[in-house]
């Protein structure tokens, strides 16, 4: 008690400065403790799907399962699975005169030319990567390509954009040339919340039509073909966590009609915990 009598208020300031002191390093370590357990969740959680995905290809070869049968064309393939695939009839062989001179031409284009929204037979310069949707199997379905990237442009296997709607500023950044054209985005860290799937429909190709099924999983999923072939293969999916308020959750905590529970609904205004998915 000393230390609070009248005269000895310099001290008792000290004292006071070195607690809020100690309380913000406290803080601070707080905040950078709870980074690290989200990007350590994040990997889990990356880690843990790639896993039950392959243990379930794993599964569906061990019941002697013939995949689905391929489909024949690419008209087949929009009306069975939503997704218009590229040509990949007659191919260019690697390192020919022919792939030489598109690879070029490719290397020499910037954000004005021409794009084409979709490729012919016989088109030269295209070698699409094969699919075989609905196969249990990630490496023997395949990845979804769409991007324009100069290493991957004549790889693109469906047709579209990357965010959807969004994508009109990824091109608007480009024309102003304050993204470069080549730009391939960092995926750190940005590994999904949680863990979902798999599920048998993943593997059914009269089932999944219309989005990709690992489209949240894909830069690791195909993490061996981007380093090895130089693809630019993104996600399509985002998984996130976030909080949600409903005026009609708020009004029925306030009547009483519903308890928060702290896990689901989290508080008095009725504040929901949600998981979100976002496809582009």
């Amino acid at each position: 008690m000393a230390s609070l009598l009248p005269g000895n208020e310099p001290d008792a300031l000290t004292l006071l400065r070195q607690v809020q002191a100690t309380l913000q390093t406290m803080q601070k370590d707080y905040k950078t403790l709870s980074a690290v357990v989200e990007t350590i969740n994040g990997r889990v959680n990356i880690l843990s799907g790639i896993k039950e995905i392959q243990a379930a290809a794993r599964q569906n070869r061990d019941h002697d399962q013939p995949p689905e049968p391929a489909l024949p064309s690419a008209q087949a393939a929009s009306e069975e699975t939503g997704i218009t695939l590229e040509n990949t009839s007659s191919p260019n062989v690697p390192g020919s005169p022919k792939e030489a001179s598109i690879t070029s031409a490719i290397s020499r284009s910037n954000p004005t030319s021409r794009i084409i929204l979709t490729t012919y037979p016989g088109q030269s310069g295209i070698d699409p990567l094969k699919m075989h949707w609905g196969h249990a199997d990630p490496m023997q379905r395949g990845p979804v390509v769409v991007s324009r990237n100069y290493s991957t442009v004549r790889r693109r296997n469906a047709i579209g954009a990357h965010g959807g709607s969004y994508s009109i500023y990824h091109a608007l950044a480009v024309a102003s040339k304050n993204l470069d054209v080549d730009h391939k985005p960092d995926f750190t860290n940005t590994e999904p919340a949680v863990n979902i799937g798999p599920f048998p429909q993943w593997a059914n190709a009269h089932k999944i039509v219309s989005m990709d099924p690992l489209g949240h999983l894909a830069p690791w999923l195909f993490r061996d073909m981007i380093a090895n072939e130089d693809l630019d293969i993104r996600p399509t999916i985002a998984i996130t966590k976030a909080h949600m308020k409903l005026p009609e959750l708020e009004r029925s905590v306030q009547t009483g009609r519903l308890v928060p529970d702290g896990k689901i609904c989290l508080n008095e205004t009725g504040e929901l915990a949600v998981i979100l998915l976002t496809a582009s």
